[in-house]
């Protein structure tokens, strides 16, 4: 079993942003955001878009 465990339905923590614009901001892509932060791709997209960070589109 894994030893990270998804947060599901956990409120996003502002060091999370920061990691997520950072992130976003270098042009890393959903999938790859995701993984990092160990959240879902759903929830990731919609913090991104809720908070204004462009992510890349998978190639």
């Amino acid at each position: 079993m894994s030893d990270k465990i998804a947060k599901h339905k956990q409120p996003w923590k502002p060091e999370e942003l920061q990691k997520l614009q950072v992130l976003a901001g270098k042009g890393k892509g959903l999938k790859e955001i995701a993984k990092a932060l160990n959240r879902t791709e759903e929830s990731t997209k919609d913090a991104a878009r809720q908070h204004g960070f462009a992510v890349a589109k998978a190639r």
